[in-house]
């Protein structure tokens, strides 16, 4: 079995890319609501803040900090993943290996995490997470995009409801766009 090294710091904030199996899929819009009960739910069990977050059709970004004292951002993503399970019908497509571990074909098993090092890190991922709908051709405009926390940071002034992403870092690269 893999050993997979966390970096962990308690009471970090992170950035994190979960993504379907079937990465042309649509389930994540699709059952939306599901998954916003899903998150509400491990919330309310396990809480976290909030800082930024996207729902695309087939992936998430988001951006979260956690409690003073806690570092276990990995149970919070699983229980996520696994009350969105629970609450879609049961019809996609599963390998041999999954069907004999009688696990279901939505999430890729793992996700990718960043802790967030300082301000403009953090500046950085919450322009990503918010130019994404764009960058993968959803829209063309923010603004558009009906499931993405923008509208929060609109609505509490950071950003104007008109901005387009102007200079993004990738954040794969480090590069500047």
């Amino acid at each position: 079995m893999s050993d997979y090294r966390r970096y962990r710091v308690q009471g970090g904030t992170y950035f994190f890319t979960i993504n379907l199996l079937n990465r042309h899929s649509d389930l994540l819009i699709r059952y939306i609501e599901a998954l916003r009960d899903s998150v509400r739910r491990t919330r309310a069990e396990r809480p976290f803040h909030i800082d930024a977050w996207v729902v695309l059709p087939e992936h998430i970004h988001c951006v979260i900090t956690l409690p003073p004292g806690d570092d276990d951002f990995s149970n919070r993503i699983k229980a996520i993943k696994i009350r969105f399970v629970r609450a879609v019908e049961q019809d996609e497509w599963r390998s041999s290996v999954r069907a004999a571990k009688g696990e279901r074909g939505i999430w890729q098993r793992r996700f990718w995490e960043h802790v967030i090092r300082d301000d403009d890190d953090f500046a950085k991922h919450l322009d990503y997470v918010h130019f994404n709908p764009v960058k993968h051709g959803h829209v063309t405009s923010v603004a558009q995009w009906p499931y993405s926390t923008f509208h929060h940071w609109v609505a509490a002034g950071v950003y104007s409801k008109d901005w387009a992403g102007g200079e993004i870092a990738d954040i794969a690269t480090g590069e500047r766009r």
